[in-house]
C-alpha cells in the first residue's frame, strides 16, 4: 500500500463534493426524506403484498398511521420464515413482468429466501454499492478484484455492478481456485479487493505458499463483508497484505451488500445509508426498540425499494446504533461480531464464534484457521475447537498455544473447551461464506 514514491498511502476523506446529496445531508434534512419513502413504502408494500396487508391488519395498524418515524415501531417485524412461507413470489409488489433479476439463499436449511428487483431496484443497488466503494477509498478508474460468489447469492453481482457505476474496471473472478485468484492479483494488478474475510486469508496462504510476499502485491484496499469478522481479523489482514481492511454490510433479504459501509478515513463501523434503509435496534427477546447505543438485534426497513419492500426485516445481526462520524448525518451501525443464530449455548453460557477467533488470533503460532464442533458427552453438551498451527510454528509451540486459547476461553467466556492444534491446511477452506460450526450433538 505504497505510492510511487514510497510513502505509505493511507485512507483519507473523500472530497465532499464527491458525495451524494444524502451523504451530505444534515439530521433533519435525512429524517424528513426518510419520513416521506417510508410512509411510500408502506402503503406500497400494505397495497401490492397480501402479507403485509394481513399483518398489518392483525396488529391493527394502518400505513396511515405512521404520521413520524417513531410510529414504525408499532407495525409487525418481518422474518426469514415469511419469506419461506412466500415462496417464491408471494413477497413482490409489482406484477412478474417489472421484475428484471431474481436472486435467492441457498435453501440448506428449508425453501430458499427469493428476492426479485426492478429496473430502478438495481440501479438503486448499483449506486449505493458505489457509494460504498468510494467510502471504502476506491475511485474512478481502479480495477477491482471480485472474488464474492456470482449466481444467486448477491455478493458478486453487486460488487460487480457497484464497482462499475463508480467507474472501476471489475475483474469478475468469483471464488475459488486459489492459485489463479494470486496469479490474477499478480498479472492484472488490481488496486482493490471484494472477498469475504475468511477467504482472503486463504488467498493470502496461497501467495506465501508461491514464495510471493502478499505485502508486495498491488492490493492497496480490501472491502470485506458477508460474515461477521473481528478487529484481530482486520490486523492479521492489514499487516500481512499492507491493505487498508473496511467492512461491508448487507442481506439479500434486504438488498444485497451496500447497506452500510465503513469509511476508510475512520473505520470506526459503518454508516447505514439511511436514505434507502432505517435502521432499528431489538430487543431479540421482547421486540421492544432499544434507545441508541445499547445493543440487540438490528432490524431494518426497505425505503425505497419497488419488486420486494421489507418492513421491520429482523436479521439476526446484533450490534448497536452510534451517531455518525465520516458521514455525520447518517448513524454508523457497530461491527457485526454475532448473530443470535450463530450464537452456542453450551452448558448455560452464551459463546459466539467470533470471540474464539479474537483469542486465536492474538495467540502466537496459531493461524487464523480453526473449526468448532459441538458433540454430546453423557448428557451435557461439549465444545472442541480445532487451530491449524502457523508453519512457522516450532512442535513444541503447539500444546502450550493450545494451553493458552482453552485458558483464555475460561477466563473470558467462562466454560471449559477442549482445544486441538493441528498441522497447517488440515481444515476446510472456505470459498465464500464461511461455516465454522458443526453441531454433531445427539438430540434424541
Amino acid at each position: 500500500m505504497t505510492t510511487i514514491d514510497g510513502a505509505r498511502r493511507l485512507g483519507s476523506p473523500a472530497d465532499p463534493a464527491t458525495l451524494d446529496p444524502a451523504e451530505r445531508a444534515g439530521t433533519d434534512e435525512l429524517r424528513a426524506l426518510q419520513l416521506g419513502r417510508l410512509r411510500w413504502t408502506l402503503r406500497h408494500a400494505y397495497d401490492n403484498v397480501p402479507h403485509y396487508r394481513q399483518a398489518f391488519d392483525a396488529a391493527g395498524v394502518h400505513p396511515e398511521d405512521c404520521t413520524e418515524l417513531a410510529d414504525l415501531a408499532r407495525f409487525p417485524t418481518t422474518g426469514k420464515a415469511d419469506l419461506r412461507d412466500n415462496y417464491p413470489f408471494g413477497m413482490f409488489a409489482v406484477p412478474q413482468a417489472e421484475v428484471r433479476r431474481v436472486h435467492a439463499s441457498s435453501g440448506t436449511t428449508g425453501r430458499p429466501t427469493v428476492v426479485g428487483y426492478t429496473e430502478r431496484d438495481i440501479d438503486t443497488w448499483a449506486t449505493v454499492m458505489a457509494r460504498s466503494i468510494r467510502a471504502a477509498g476506491g475511485r474512478a478508474g481502479d480495477t477491482v478484484h471480485n472474488a464474492y460468489g456470482y449466481g444467486l447469492f448477491t455478493g458478486g453481482l453487486g460488487a460487480h455492478y457497484g464497482a462499475e457505476k463508480l467507474g472501476c474496471t471489475v475483474i469478475p473472478v468469483s471464488g475459488g481456485m486459489t492459485p489463479r485468484q494470486v496469479q490474477l492479483i499478480q498479472d492484472f494488478r488490481p488496486r482493490v479487493i471484494m472477498v469475504t474475510p475468511s477467504y482472503m486469508l486463504t488467498v493470502i496462504d496461497e501467495f506465501d505458499k508461491q514464495g510471493i510476499d502478499p505485502r508486495s502485491s498491488s492490493l492497496e484496499i480490501g472491502i470485506f463483508g458477508a460474515e461477521p469478522w473481528t478487529e484481530e481479523m482486520r490486523r492479521e489482514m492489514e499487516q500481512r497484505l499492507d491493505i487498508q481492511a473496511v467492512d461491508i454490510y448487507g442481506l439479500s433479504e434486504v438488498l444485497g451488500p451496500g447497506v452500510a459501509q465503513e469509511c476508510v478515513e475512520t473505520k470506526d463501523g459503518l454508516h447505514v445509508w439511511e436514505d434507502h434503509f432505517y435502521p432499528e435496534v431489538i430487543d431479540p427477546d421482547t421486540g421492544d426498540v432499544l434507545p441508541e447505543g445499547e445493543q440487540g438485534e438490528l432490524v431494518l426497513t426497505s425505503l425505497t425499494k419497488e419488486a420486494m419492500p421489507v418492513i421491520r426485516y429482523r436479521t439476526r445481526d446484533l450490534t448497536r446504533l452510534l451517531p455518525g462520524t465520516a458521514r455525520p448525518g447518517m448513524r454508523r451501525m457497530e461491527k457485526i461480531t454475532g448473530r443470535t443464530d450463530d450464537m452456542i449455548i453450551l452448558r448455560g453460557v452464551n459463546l459466539f464464534p467470533t470471540q474464539i477467533e479474537e483469542i486465536v488470533l492474538r495467540t502466537p503460532g496459531l493461524s487464523p484457521h480453526f473449526a468448532l464442533e459441538l458433540t454430546t458427552r453423557g448428557r451435557l453438551d461439549h465444545l472442541t475447537v480445532r487451530i491449524e498451527a502457523r508453519p512457522d510454528c516450532p512442535a513444541e509451540r503447539r500444546d502450550p498455544a493450545g494451553q493458552e486459547v482453552r485458558q483464555a476461553v475460561r477466563d473470558t467466556v467462562g466454560i471449559s473447551v477442549d482445544v486441538l492444534v493441528v498441522d497447517p491446511e488440515t481444515l476446510a477452506r472456505s470459498m465464500g461464506k464461511l461455516q465454522r460450526l458443526a453441531d454433531l450433538r445427539n438430540r434424541a
